[in-house]
């Protein structure tokens, strides 16, 4: 096997798993324990932090100061085009980097590989809906993040959606990407109850506070929790309504933002949704396709339900 190409086997098998030993990988690449340590002793020249695993006579790649080239399979890179062709749209200020990382990637790809994503690509609508225009910072995304994972209190200024600006002291949980918007989900001690709070609207007032224990998510899965603060308390027209059918029946009816299913019996449930008007509301409730009772709902939501009936009886 030539050098180039077994520097290139040496280093696809370090990054498949923790730790090898040199016998180990003398026997994959057929060579002595040597030559590892040569071809070693070549991928550290080049930027590679090759770790020595004391007391095994091993090997482990570690992480270094710089970044160095990468290694990538076939999955492993479709994926990353993919991403980067459509994942971007919601950070402010790495446009562009996107598209210089993503024209190196795409100018070494195998033409099978090429010839799968374009097809996926081709294939993909992009509605316009789904570009929102409200971008997030990536150094507050990061500024964020850091707090939540140091589970350090945060301090930040917030617009609400009536653009009136408040202070904010929370414990941060979660960062969570819903539809193509960042939101952080937090524990606020002042209102002693669970928030959400959109990042494109948030802007952190450093430094970070002290240290918090952190609480369990909300409602089991902050996923859900967030899911149900959009769909029954961010629209200004709400109901809850109890659906004659089970939960796991209508799971697939009912698409994330759109409203919350509560399992109730194996008969039945109940779904927690909102609209920016009684007409849309209505047709979101009937458009599940099964029979509903109305539990909580507005004068307005009932006359519309009513229209909609009287429309299809004298349709048919």
């Amino acid at each position: 096997m030539e050098t180039s190409a077994r520097l290139l086997r040496l280093l696809s098998l370090l990054q498949t798993r923790k730790d090898w030993s040199g016998s180990e990988l003398a026997e994959r690449l057929a060579v002595t324990t040597r030559t590892v340590r040569r071809d070693i002793g070549r991928l550290r020249d080049l930027g590679y932090p090759v770790d020595a695993v004391q007391g095994t006579a091993g090997y482990r790649l570690g992480a270094g100061t710089e970044l160095p080239p990468l290694l990538l399979d076939d999955e492993e890179a479709a994926a990353v085009v993919i991403g980067l062709r459509t994942g971007t749209g919601s950070l402010a200020g790495i446009e562009e980097a996107s598209l210089r990382a993503l024209l190196k990637i795409e100018q070494v790809l195998p033409s099978r590989l090429r010839y799968r994503v374009d097809t996926l690509h081709r294939a993909t609508v992009r509605v316009s809906g789904d570009d929102l225009g409200e971008t997030v910072d990536p150094g507050i995304l990061m500024a964020v993040a850091e707090a939540c994972r140091r589970q350090e209190r945060l301090r930040f200024d917030y617009n609400r959606h009536d653009g009136t600006a408040t202070r904010r002291d929370v414990e941060p949980h979660s960062l969570v990407s819903f539809q193509r918007r960042w939101y952080l989900v937090a524990w606020d001690a002042e209102r002693d109850d669970w928030r959400s709070f959109r990042m494109d609207r948030l802007r952190p007032r450093p430094p970070t506070g002290p240290r918090f224990a952190p609480r369990p998510a909300p409602d089991g899965d902050v996923g859900s929790y967030l899911s149900r603060q959009l769909a029954s308390r961010g629209w200004p027209h709400r109901a809850v309504v109890r659906l004659h059918a089970s939960a796991a029946d209508l799971a697939e009816r009912v698409w994330p933002g759109m409203g919350v299913l509560e399992a109730v019996d194996e008969h039945s449930c109940l779904m927690h949704v909102g609209a920016d008007s009684p007409w849309a509301l209505s047709w979101m409730i009937t458009s599940v396709g099964c029979g509903f009772t109305v539990v909580d709902g507005s004068a307005e939501l009932i006359k519309e339900i009513e229209l909609l009936a009287q429309r299809c009886a004298a349709a048919v």
